[in-house]
């Protein structure tokens, strides 16, 4: 399947462009631009990517990058973000933005946070103050944090977690989803938005079991969304059980409309789920593991902070073509580490931004030349080989 270019004004349009097998490459056109699918969105909690600009970002080739409501409702706060002309423009990005709804801190601040049927009371993990997340208000702040596309408020449920816990937590997802959907209309009339106006996508949560996966597909996509998102993986099953998930899940999704995976980051899970027609990916992996002492390269993970770099004069990645992999070795990248200076972190974090953005561009460009499943055998055949 082949079609034209998107029209950038046309917002909230997916255009397919090229098919491979069940893998797509397409556009998604956004008030800041139009996003080039396959992408990997790096993870901008509070409004930066840890210790990348937003030159570095578009150095990067990056398409869309990802803030939390929850986290900027706290700091700097969305009227904040609202007065200084949204999120894009507050952050000097000035491109596609997507926002999480704060469904993840369900999962992963569930020891601060209490569940009812209504929404979510959080306790900051700043100050202890109480917050109660409702759909309606979650939409309210995601309009004032002004991202291209916004996310309803949903139960991602822990794993493992037995079949009543995750009906329930289906049942509240698709009761929210009616809500933020209701909220988001009226916002749009009452604020005269028209190419202005956030994108609202719906996320299908089911945890493991098919059957519910089943019913919350069917559930969120009789709600019309322009986008689709697949929640609650990758959030301690089994490979295994988030592709047979996947796997099930994405026959419910419109084909005309865009997929989202959420959290999934490691290179192999991604082209995994290309495979099966994700458009859209985020995870903190790449950025946080850099931090960490730990990059990703072409030949798989390299612990750059072992004892085993300390006189290793090669680049982080000898096969990448980064402004780092270009300058600084393996023994300097190291050094730094260990001296606990931030240009150490702010160099890892840069190849590892980079390399996945070349992942994604390679995935694009394999797609359309319909050899995606050869790019996909020949990168992981050396991916998984050993770092020297």
């Amino acid at each position: 399947m082949n079609g034209g270019t998107a029209d950038p004004g046309e917002t909230g349009q997916f255009l397919l462009k090229s098919t491979d097998g069940s893998a797509r490459r397409g556009e998604i056109a956004t008030p800041h631009g139009t996003v080039q699918t396959p992408a990997f969105m790096p993870v901008g909690t509070t409004g930066a990517v840890k210790a990348l600009t937003a030159e570095d970002l578009e150095e990067c080739s990056a398409e869309i990058i990802l803030g939390n409501t929850y986290h900027l409702y706290l700091r700097p706060g969305p009227g904040i973000i609202k007065s200084l002309g949204g999120l894009a423009r507050f952050t000097g990005w000035n491109k596609p933005t997507l926002t999480d709804s704060g469904g993840y801190q369900i999962f992963s601040l569930k020891d601060i946070s209490r569940i009812t049927d209504e929404g979510v009371e959080f306790q900051s993990h700043l100050d202890g103050s109480r917050h109660f997340f409702t759909p309606q208000k979650v939409i309210e702040i995601e309009h004032d944090i002004g991202a291209d596309i916004i996310m309803t408020l949903d139960q991602c449920v822990p794993y493992p977690a037995d079949k009543q816990q995750a009906a329930l937590g289906v049942k509240r997802t698709y009761h929210w989803a009616q809500q933020s959907l209701n909220v988001h209309t009226s916002l749009i009339g009452e604020r005269q938005m028209s190419t202005s106006a956030p994108m609202l996508w719906g996320i299908v949560q089911g945890s493991v079991y098919k059957d519910l996966r089943t019913i919350s597909a069917q559930q969120i996509v009789s709600l019309d969304f322009p986008g689709y998102a697949i929640g609650g993986l990758s959030v301690g099953e089994s490979k295994e059980e988030m592709e047979d998930a996947l796997a099930h899940t994405i026959q419910y999704l419109p084909e005309k409309k865009p997929h989202y995976l959420m959290g999934v980051g490691y290179p192999e899970d991604i082209l995994m789920a290309v495979s099966y027609g994700i458009d859209i990916f985020d995870c903190v992996l790449p950025t946080r593991n850099a931090r960490t002492g730990n990059v990703f390269t072409s030949e798989g993970q390299l612990t750059y902070r072992n004892a085993d770099y300390a006189d290793d004069d090669r680049p982080l990645d000898p096969y990448c073509d980064c402004k780092v992999c270009r300058r600084y070795s393996r023994a300097y990248i190291r050094h730094l580490y260990n001296q606990s200076e931030i240009t150490g972190m702010v160099l890892a974090t840069y190849h590892s931004t980079y390399f996945y953005q070349n992942l994604m561009r390679d995935i694009r460009k394999a797609i359309e030349e319909k050899r995606f499943e050869v790019f996909r055998r020949e990168f992981l055949a050396r991916y998984n080989g050993s770092c020297s």
